[in-house]
């Protein structure tokens, strides 16, 4: 069954049109992508899967049943913007707090499994208002795990993480997803950091789903090219373009793209014959960063 599964969705706000007909799958087990740029309708669409904003027309759908149920909505958890915790309480408190909202119980032992979960177990006697951004991003899909939902929501968690913090929540994310009970959607325009870790993708534009993938369709859509430089950069690239249909200047990394040829070895036959000598070379696959910006160019 899927976790979640959307149909013709729209939202509007007076005359603006934010979410127009989308449509989206969500497998259960998966850690799903949801890309696009600001103002695409990702955080409108999350709101509506949440049942923090109402639809306009179309169908949410949860685990099978519809997502104004409220048995669906006690088996969502919800990380938008910020967590709701007092600054001046501290970790455990909150997280004590939210677990006597949600009505737990043994709440004491589920906090506790919730913070080694997302490795703060050392952290909870801090005061909220220290804790660093990485930390409260962690507190924050701590108290979105209380109750263990099947289903986990979350707006940009990665914003703002130093590279250690975003170690740990990658860990966080695909250790909560481990025994296919439990779903992630994650938005996040982090593209390389979340290519670590999802496992399917939607990639939304002006309110509209314009593509959805797995990660393995990723991969196969993402070509391998031959990167090289060389003493004489425009001397090979003239080279190249003799026996190369497709190559290409990146300018920002200073080096040429070689997207058709047979072995790395093959195009340093072809320079070396050509008195062209080679410093560097490599073979690379194009990212879901730049993936993601040739779609949104018309380049796909």
């Amino acid at each position: 069954m899927d976790a979640i599964v959307i149909r013709n969705l729209s939202k509007s706000f007076g005359q603006k049109q934010a979410v127009s007909g989308l449509n989206m799958t969500v497998p259960a087990g998966a850690i799903y992508g949801f890309i696009g740029e600001n103002g695409s309708g990702k955080s409108t669409t999350e709101k509506m899967i949440c049942g923090l904003i109402p639809k306009s027309e179309g169908s949410i759908r949860i685990f099978g049943n519809d997502h104004t149920d409220a048995k669906v909505r006690a088996g969502i958890g919800v990380l938008i913007e910020a967590p709701g915790c007092f600054p001046g309480l501290t970790v455990w408190n909150n997280m004590m707090l939210q677990a006597t909202n949600l009505g737990l119980e043994n709440a004491e032992e589920q906090v506790r499994a919730t913070l080694k979960l997302v490795r703060m177990e050392g952290s909870a006697s801090n005061k909220y208002k220290n804790c660093s951004l990485g930390m409260k991003q962690r507190i924050g899909i701590a108290m979105a795990l209380l109750g263990d939902p099947k289903l986990l929501v979350l707006d940009e968690p990665l914003n703002g993480l130093d590279a250690d913090g975003m170690r740990i929540m990658r860990e966080v994310l695909t250790d909560i997803v481990k025994d296919g009970e439990h779903t992630v959607l994650i938005s996040s325009h982090l593209l390389p950091e979340l290519q670590k870790i999802a496992t399917h993708y939607g990639i939304i534009r002006h309110g509209r789903m314009i593509r959805e993938m797995t990660a393995e369709e990723l991969s196969e859509d993402c070509p391998t090219f031959v990167a090289l430089r060389a003493a004489d950069m425009r001397r090979a690239r003239s080279v190249l373009n003799l026996h190369y249909a497709r190559v290409e200047e990146d300018i920002e990394r200073e080096y040429l793209r070689v997207y058709d040829a047979e072995s790395p070895e093959e195009v340093v036959k072809h320079l070396y014959d050509n008195s062209v000598t080679v410093s560097e070379l490599f073979t690379e696959r194009i990212g879901l960063e730049e993936y993601y910006i040739n779609l949104m160019e018309g380049r796909k």
